[in-house]
């Protein structure tokens, strides 16, 4: 199959692009809605989910009502069922009517039908090679710096969150949208582990979860650092495969801010409950990162701030660990 032919909307060049990332996919994104039928449904049933706001004890979270992410949430993602199951990211298990950005000769741009945002995208590798942001690191800041000012770039670990743990991706939302976005710029929040030469490790306080900030302006210092982390927790941890983490890329005023969400376990002890007792959160980058997906309307009614608080403190790292770690790195 001829990836150009068949797949790619437009092209992005990696060398001199003239037009910017950003209004390519928002060109993208109004072709496939009027294209493409599952996603104009998708963004219609986006147009209805409902949302509300909890309050924790020292920061508050939005709950979002999206039966549509049933599908995702709800992902078996053990090794036999992903060896029995078709990879759905591959170019020859798409849509007829999906088409993509083709991004740098090997991702491709895709739009998600089953938006948690209005404009939210799937950026695939056109090869089905594993889950790893430790091969990709300059790419996800080259994707973080070309979608300023108007997407973040976000990568969930192929242990916490990926419902396709098997084919390398990373996703886009709409800058600002997450509440930890706005939260990293927080100076009453941030606190300084230490400095460098255009190079800076933070954490931010009062979260609920661990949160770690990589902030320089310098590309290859900030590669560097991100692998650095990576190699420090597998050392703490005491791991041979990639540590579970979810990341957000960020870049503005000519500064790459990397948010790393360290984990120690992919769900909460209440998803696997039986019958009316289980609730179906499963956290991801988006969860963690201040917005939660409930696809079932009674989780979205029933979940309150100390059923946030706990689900945090299970599926995240604790902050003596993290300290070691930042302390290793």
């Amino acid at each position: 199959m001829s990836i150009t032919s068949q797949r790619v909307f437009t092209i992005h060049p990696k060398q001199d692009p003239t037009v910017p990332l950003p209004e390519r996919l928002r060109q993208l994104l109004v072709d496939q809605r009027r294209s493409w039928r599952d996603l104009a449904d998708g963004y219609d049933a986006l147009s209805a989910v409902k949302t509300r706001t909890v309050d924790c004890s020292s920061y508050s979270v939005k709950l979002q009502f999206n039966p549509r992410r049933i599908t995702s949430t709800n992902a078996r993602v053990d090794e036999k069922s992903i060896k029995m199951r078709r990879c759905f990211l591959c170019i020859e298990n798409l849509p007829d009517d999906q088409r993509g950005v083709l991004y740098h000769d090997y991702f491709l741009v895709l739009c998600n039908p089953a938006p948690i945002f209005d404009g939210h995208f799937t950026i695939s590798h056109v090869r089905h090679t594993e889950q790893s942001l430790g091969s990709y690191v300059a790419d996800f800041l080259d994707l973080a710096r070309e979608l300023s000012p108007s997407y973040t770039v976000f990568y969930n670990g192929p242990k916490c969150g990926a419902s396709a743990p098997d084919h390398m991706h990373f996703q886009a939302c709409p800058a600002g949208v997450l509440p930890v976005e706005t939260l990293s710029t927080d100076e009453s929040r941030r606190v300084s582990i230490r400095k460098e030469d255009n190079l800076s490790f933070l954490t931010l306080r009062d979260l609920g979860r661990q949160v770690i900030l990589i902030e320089s302006p310098e590309k290859a210092k900030c590669e560097l650092a991100v692998r650095r982390l990576l190699e420090a927790m597998q050392k703490v941890l005491r791991l041979t495969e990639e540590p579970m983490v979810n990341v957000l890329g960020t870049f503005a005023d000519g500064l790459w801010r990397i948010i790393v969400l360290p984990r120690s376990k992919h769900r909460p002890d209440v998803y696997f409950r039986q019958g009316d007792d289980k609730v179906m959160i499963s956290p991801a980058a988006v969860d963690l990162g201040g917005l939660i997906i409930t696809p079932m309307e009674k989780d979205f009614l029933s979940v309150d701030a100390p059923m946030v608080e706990g689900i945090f403190a299970e599926v995240s790292l604790e902050a003596s660990v993290v300290s070691q770690i930042l302390d290793a790195c």
